[in-house]
């Protein structure tokens, strides 16, 4: 019985030791976001392609609708 106990803590000790690192890798993107996706349903004032068209509805989507203390006033 003893000798039973100190294989299977032995077992689990050494599976705890082949355990992959679990980094957060991300998603890859082979194009820019600025560049769109092609489809006609995208904002129709927003250029697909157009870098500062792009940079601007950031800045007003981030002051206009996740801004709350702009909301709320």
């Amino acid at each position: 019985m003893k000798n039973t106990l100190i294989v299977v803590s032995a077992a689990f000790m050494l599976c705890a030791c082949g355990e992959k690192a679990q980094t957060a890798g991300g998603a890859r993107q082979d194009a820019a976001p600025y560049t769109g996706t092609g489809k006609p349903f995208a904002d129709q004032t927003w250029k697909q392609g157009d870098k500062t068209s792009w940079e601007s509805h950031l800045k007003a989507r981030g002051q206009n609708t996740q801004n709350e203390y702009s909301r709320t006033n």
